[in-house]
């Protein structure tokens, strides 16, 4: 779902716990050995760095990596 090029909704835990959201968002690049994902904000235009294990939920569907 995220290497499809499609803006998605995800939940991802923070280092201390808590759960982001991020809204309409898009992956720019995958990094297979390191297990972290660049994303695109595309309403605040920032950009992200989150490792795939934190990831919880995309598109309110739960994840397990």
């Amino acid at each position: 779902m995220l290497d499809s090029g499609n803006p998605v909704d995800i939940q991802v835990f923070a280092k201390d716990g808590r759960v982001l959201r991020m809204n309409n968002c898009v992956s720019l690049r995958y990094d297979f050995r390191a297990g972290i994902r660049r994303i695109k904000l595309l309403d605040s235009r920032q950009i992200r760095t989150i490792r795939d294990v934190c990831l919880y939920t995309i598109n309110d569907l739960e994840v397990f990596l």
